[in-house]
């Protein structure tokens, strides 16, 4: 019974993953990467058939085949995920009254910006920025 509990709710948050990450890709503000990242992790402890569809989708696998492999992103996810952080970031400061709630989140903003932007970039053809550098 805990079994299938725990797979229902699995299987759940992995679909409502999958979905938010369809709406992103609509909505420039709605990161697509994440949802995905955890819409695989889910459905890897859920269901396998559903992690295979997922990760052989023709959209969603590339994305997902990209971080499990390199554990780098597309320079087109980096570019859009860079506008959807700064902008989220930037309107959440403006809105938020405390000062050091707005502290709080510059310091979020520039570390997670930091810790993001040194991932490696992976090029179509599946070479990274920097094995294509040194040939």
């Amino acid at each position: 019974m805990k079994n299938i509990i725990k797979r229902a709710v699995l299987l759940s948050c992995g679909w409502l993953c999958v979905v938010l990450g369809v709406v992103g890709i609509f909505l420039p503000l709605l990161p697509t990467t994440p949802f995905l990242l955890l819409a695989s992790a889910c459905f890897m402890r859920g269901s396998p058939r559903l992690s295979r569809w997922l990760h052989q989708h023709p959209h969603f696998g590339p994305i997902l085949q990209n971080w499990h492999e390199h554990g780098a992103v597309s320079r087109i996810v980096k570019r859009r995920a860079n506008i959807t952080m700064v902008i989220s970031f930037i309107l959440s400061i403006y809105l938020v009254p405390l000062l050091w709630h707005k502290a709080m989140l510059i310091t979020m903003a520039t570390l997670l910006l930091v810790w993001f932007n040194r991932l490696p970039v992976v090029d179509n053809s599946g070479l990274s920025e920097a094995s294509t550098n040194n040939r």
